[in-house]
């Protein structure tokens, strides 16, 4: 998960973006404003306003999250009397998967229903790429991740069967020079199977 800032571009405030969303409404707390998803009324992110004054270092692009910058930013809530308290799961949401075992769905001739080890656990994944096959290390977005797209990985079913993640292709992780034909990205054996993917 990731905190933005551009102080040239935007001023002095710290984007926080929790969920994709296409309605909004805002609540403000003096320095923070609150985007609501204007439908579900879930909060999809944080604008803090003169951010300079609450974080000790920052720095212009994409910040990742860390242990201390949540504490700064619970600490800032407190400050400016929001009233919502923050549970920010920080586990990497992008990681190295090992397919363990692979089967045709039963109710689609183009999907296969993988088994994939992410080292803390088995997920099931059901995956429509043609390339897909048991023994690959593959990227695995897991339940909670936001893709490139904005879209938010979710469990779901397809024809029928759960599917907890998403293994990617290239084009879908926004990687440069991504292939155009369909196929998820096939990783080299020495990458650690749980490991984050960094992209």
């Amino acid at each position: 998960m990731f905190v933005y800032y551009n102080q040239q571009g935007i001023g002095d405030v710290l984007l926080f973006p929790l969920k994709n969303s296409e309605k909004v409404s805002y609540q403000t707390y003096q320095d923070v404003v609150q985007i609501v998803d204007a439908e579900s009324n879930e909060i999809v992110g944080y604008n803090i306003f003169h951010a300079s004054n609450y974080f000790s270092s920052l720095i212009n692009g994409k910040i990742k999250l860390t242990d201390d910058i949540v504490s700064e930013i619970a600490k800032t809530f407190e400050q400016n009397n929001v009233p919502e308290k923050l549970d920010i799961d920080l586990s990497p949401k992008f990681v190295v998967g090992y397919v363990s075992d692979i089967a045709q769905h039963d109710n689609a001739d183009k999907l296969k229903v993988c088994q994939v080890d992410v080292g803390s656990e088995q997920l099931q994944i059901v995956c429509g790429a043609p390339n897909v096959d048991k023994g690959q290390k593959v990227v695995v977005a897991k339940v909670g991740a936001i893709m490139p797209s904005g879209m938010e990985i979710k469990p779901t079913k397809l024809r029928g069967v759960d599917s907890a993640g998403m293994i990617c292709s290239q084009k879908e992780l926004g990687l440069p020079n991504a292939p155009q034909e369909k196929g998820i990205y096939v990783l080299p054996a020495d990458h650690e199977v749980g490991s984050e993917f960094q992209f």
